[in-house]
């Protein structure tokens, strides 16, 4: 936990190097999200998270209220952010630092609640990383900014790859029963392999192009991911690691609403 929990550090980090300095009116490919709404976007969940951590019946409570009116919600949470204007980025550094902090004095053996199933602490802080990365891409995208990818993408790869079933019950389709091989170069040259070896569906390619593909930040005739076989190819087309109902994917991206 302490080194997801390092990496979740660093990602944080890294995207405020980004986002320090820069036009956060500048759009997003998000339609209607500017660069300070995204940011508003991950300050709020945050905020959420380190509730869900330390007053979990709080959070629950919550839940009820939300399910009634999901699309009033959904503005609401950036709303708020808007609301702060100026102060937003001390405000996020602030609550970031608070998560962190919940997350490390968290019982390992407690699940978190959450908006999809209940998480252990360490999914928990694996979602946010994924969180963290997706919607820093927007933001790169934004900026024009071509960001370096690093080990944490193996993060991401493995929740991709735990969520292949998700993906599918989310639309309502059966799970397909038959395996898929996931080979992945990391950034230092190193494979990365999820699945039976010997499966003829097989994804190979690079982790951040499986990670670009399965966080809907592209699609994946717009990456170098070689997909071999009707499970494989069927599965990239829906390819979902984040929480939340099922989204398009016939966009280059997603509005990313949905907490992962």
């Amino acid at each position: 936990m302490t080194s997801l929990l390092d990496d979740l550090r660093d990602e944080h980090a890294d995207l405020d190097g980004h986002v320090a300095g820069a036009d956060l009116a500048r759009a997003t490919p998000a339609e209607g999200w500017s660069v300070a709404d995204t940011v508003s976007h991950l300050w709020f969940f945050d905020r959420e998270a380190t509730t869900a951590l330390v007053d979990p019946d709080a959070f629950t409570a919550g839940l009820t209220a939300i399910y009634a009116d999901v699309d009033g919600w959904t503005v609401r949470t950036i709303g708020e952010g808007r609301a702060l204007g100026d102060e937003l980025p001390d405000v996020w550094r602030r609550t970031r630092a608070d998560l962190l902090a919940a997350l490390a004095a968290a019982d390992p053996a407690v699940k978190v609640p959450w908006y999809g199933p209940p998480m252990s602490p360490a999914s928990f802080a694996t979602a946010r990383l994924m969180e963290y990365w997706a919607h820093g891409q927007d933001i790169a995208d934004a900026l024009g900014i071509r960001r370096e990818p690093t080990a944490r993408l193996r993060h991401i790869c493995h929740l991709g790859v735990r969520t292949r079933g998700f993906s599918y019950a989310v639309r309502g389709m059966a799970v397909p029963t038959g395996d898929v091989h996931v080979a992945l170069q990391g950034p230092d040259g190193s494979t990365w392999r999820w699945g039976d070896l010997d499966a003829a569906d097989r994804v190979v390619g690079s982790a951040e192009d499986f990670c670009l593909v399965v966080t809907q930040r592209r699609l994946v005739q717009d990456t170098d991911l070689d997909v071999t076989g009707p499970l494989a190819t069927e599965w990239m087309s829906i390819a979902q690691a984040f929480a939340g109902g099922p989204t398009l994917t016939d966009a280059k991206r997603q509005s990313g609403t949905a907490p992962a």
